[in-house]
């Protein structure tokens, strides 16, 4: 089950520990995500509360952010590389926000990716995912001489006639 998103806190809601320079934020409520802040030397000159305010800035920027920010996803242009390896993450990673790949199968039937030539297994997409963990992501299917285009997308449940609108009946 995915954590629940960390929120401002009062020192009542957290427990805090030290490791070193960093400072290990867990919530009182067990089913939103802690989080690991390094701080950095000023630690050892901290008092939980410090610590605690430079965590609540955060969340309000990231919350802040969210609010007044409109994203727009980043295509990598057709016939340039949509992923690349990192040597500080040791993964492939995206280099935009969409991915354009088709689903393919292994040697040994297990579902496969391939992205830009390179077949990717589940567990290497997996954590190439992991790069925007936090965000929400749509998966369209579509012909795989059209995945550089737009499809149209219609809301309807799947048996429903595309041509009458939801909850008429004929």
């Amino acid at each position: 089950m995915r954590p629940k998103r960390r929120f401002v806190a009062s020192l009542d809601q957290v427990k805090i520990t030290r490791d070193g320079e960093s400072a290990n934020i867990e919530y009182a409520d067990s089913t939103v995500g802690g989080t690991s802040l390094t701080l950095g030397p000023k630690i050892h000159g901290m008092t939980d509360q410090d610590i605690l305010d430079c965590h609540n800035e955060i969340i309000e920027t990231m919350d802040e952010l969210r609010a007044t920010s409109e994203h727009v996803a980043r295509e990598i242009p057709v016939g340039k590389p949509q992923v690349e390896y990192s040597e500080l993450c040791d993964q492939w990673v995206p280099r935009g926000d969409v991915v354009r790949c088709v689903v393919t199968c292994d040697d040994e039937g297990r579902a496969a990716l391939d992205i830009d030539g390179r077949e990717f297994t589940l567990e290497e997409f997996g954590r190439m995912l992991l790069t925007h963990e936090g965000w929400g992501m749509r998966l369209v299917f579509v012909n795989e001489d059209h995945i550089d285009e737009e499809p149209a997308i219609e809301i309807a449940e799947p048996n429903e006639d595309a041509s009458e609108p939801p909850g008429d009946e004929p």
